[in-house]
């Protein structure tokens, strides 16, 4: 596309999700909406640093540092750019008397305590005619369900993951430590086109591989042990995700048997997941299949989660979870056995959730 065709394009995007943004904030009848999270910045405006976004029926404010205001009047045209100096509790109660609204909600998530507090002395103070509105939620549920120009993003981001992860596979080997693998990763990703990484790199050989979120040490990769890699791209800012568990030489018969279990369940899931699903169903489908092998409590984490802008975000794959999976959206399954001073074994694949059936993004063998 030219530039004119996408400037086009995004404002046409930007105006679609901000009129269904504006729908939810009438229906829980809201004045305006405070947005402080980064992603949701970027998703309803396409400015990429850090500032506010204020949003009512009629008004769309980035309130921003002066840091900032010129790279906003480039990424975001048809926004109105409020300049500040000052705290949240400054400025804001201000904007708000303005505008003349009197229910205001704010990102709970993304608001500490203590900018709450001083905003709700503010606004007790000068007998402000105003409620602050807790809401969690609101944008990252618009998010969770993708665009076609959002899946462009995300299949490039999973493409360049896979074919940076079979140059890595090709690179590393026994005698290199975890840190020297995960630095060879990330040059391959930057190498490729690679946006920054959307999480640091895990490489966990041996009995570090027991730990789901282990970070690279000095150890060095032994032969016929796991070698755990977790690692994603970023393309348009969106970001991928994807792991495999590796055996560099003849694994032993303990870990070749999960590898076999953890790949089985995944396939059930992968095979199983529908539209309209519960969550926690989709979490039970490979689950069961581990359970069912003996290693239940091996499995201590959920099955995925939501992928976009941000590497964790709605939604939520686990027992527990009360999200329903939808048409479009982009989720990880990722089961995995973890036995504690042993190692583990973990299998991750991105996914889009299409019509009543599950399309693979990712495409990196999974031959151990």
């Amino acid at each position: 596309m030219t530039n004119r065709t996408e400037e086009r394009a995004m404002r046409e995007s930007t105006t679609k999700r901000l009129g269904k943004l504006r729908a939810l904030i009438a229906e829980k009848e809201l004045d305006a909406l405070l947005i402080s999270q980064q992603e949701n910045l970027r998703y309803l405006s396409g400015f990429t640093g850090s500032g506010w976004l204020l949003i009512s029926e009629r008004k769309a404010l980035l309130v921003l540092d002066f840091l900032y205001v010129e790279q906003a009047k480039g990424e975001s045209p048809g926004f109105e750019i409020v300049q500040i100096k000052q705290d949240l509790h400054d400025w804001l109660p201000g904007l708000v008397s303005d505008s003349g609204w009197h229910k205001l909600g704010f990102e709970s998530n993304f608001v500490s305590y203590e900018a709450y507090r001083k905003l709700s002395e503010t606004v007790k103070a000068k007998q402000m005619n105003v409620e602050l509105a807790a809401t969690t939620g609101i944008v990252e549920q618009l998010r969770s369900i993708k665009e076609p120009q959002e899946l462009v993003f995300i299949n490039e981001a999973a493409g360049l993951g896979d074919a940076a992860f079979e140059r890595a596979k090709a690179t590393i080997r026994p005698g290199m430590t975890e840190k020297e693998a995960a630095w060879q990763i990330e040059k391959i990703l930057r190498h490729k086109g690679s946006e920054t990484m959307p999480f640091d790199i895990i490489v966990a050989s041996g009995p570090n591989s027991a730990l789901p979120h282990a970070r690279p040490t000095d150890r060095k990769i032994c032969s016929g042990e796991p070698v755990i890699i977790d690692m994603g791209a970023r393309v348009g800012g969106y970001c991928s995700d994807l792991s495999r568990t590796l055996f560099f030489g003849q694994a032993d018969k303990t870990f070749q048997k999960i590898y076999d279990i953890v790949l089985r369940a995944q396939t059930a899931a992968l095979e199983g997941i529908k539209s309209g699903m519960a969550a926690s169903q989709a979490d039970h489908l490979a689950r069961s299949v581990i359970e069912d092998a003996g290693y239940g409590n091996a499995f201590g984490h959920g099955l995925g989660h939501g992928v976009g802008l941000a590497v964790h975000e709605f939604p939520r794959l686990g027992l527990t979870s009360t999200d329903c999976l939808a048409e479009g959206m982009v989720f990880t399954i990722e089961p995995g056995i973890y036995l504690a001073e042993q190692g583990g074994v973990r299998i991750e694949d991105m996914a889009v959730l299409e019509i009543d059936k599950i399309r693979v993004l990712s495409r990196a063998s999974k031959a151990a």
